[in-house]
């Protein structure tokens, strides 16, 4: 009986210390990545304000062609909603909402994942003239695990799992506008 307590006052105190070790584990985390487009800026953003667009170049898109998707708005102007359901794991469920336009400056995203896990985070689109002909997009994510959950960034790397695919998405979104 005394070794199952002991084993027990072990469990609890390990049970204890992750938890008090999440409360200084980050709770936010954001990913960005840019690419430079050789056009315009505003021949840029009138491409990358439509949500529908994303199709073209985003790698979660590309994930699953036979994904049901729907759409609720018009594309382009704030409250616009792309939907997306998918048996694809790696894609699941959710959408996604314009919630902000700087116009010729930056798009602002609400996405809200359902499957296979629930959550809300928020993505941006900004682009910036370089000069004349030459655009820098940024494309960013950033979001927020609560506590306890935060300490899934001690295991996950958000900028190593989303970044390679902005930056594979801005790479396909440089081919199609040059």
């Amino acid at each position: 009986m005394k070794i199952f307590k002991t084993i027990i006052l072990i469990i609890l105190a390990i049970i204890a210390v992750v938890l008090i070790a999440a409360f200084f584990v980050k709770s936010e985390y954001a990913v960005e990545r840019e690419v430079t487009i050789n056009k315009p800026k505003t021949e840029v953003f009138e491409y990358v304000k439509y949500l529908k667009n994303q199709n073209n170049y985003s790698v979660w898109a590309k994930m699953d062609p036979d994904m049901k998707k729907e759409y609720l708005g018009t594309d382009g102007t704030v409250g616009f909603i792309s939907s997306w359901d998918s048996d694809n794991e790696d894609v699941g469920r959710g959408e996604q909402e314009i919630v902000k336009i700087d116009a010729g400056k930056r798009i602002d995203y609400e996405l809200r994942f359902y499957e296979p896990y629930e959550t809300t985070d928020y993505a941006y689109m900004a682009t910036e003239a370089i000069n004349k002909n030459g655009t820098v997009v940024t494309w960013g994510f950033y979001g927020k695990m609560d506590y306890p959950m935060n300490l899934m960034f001690l295991i996950y790397d958000m900028d190593e799992m989303i970044g390679p695919d902005l930056e594979e998405g801005l790479q396909s979104l440089k081919e199609i506008l040059e």
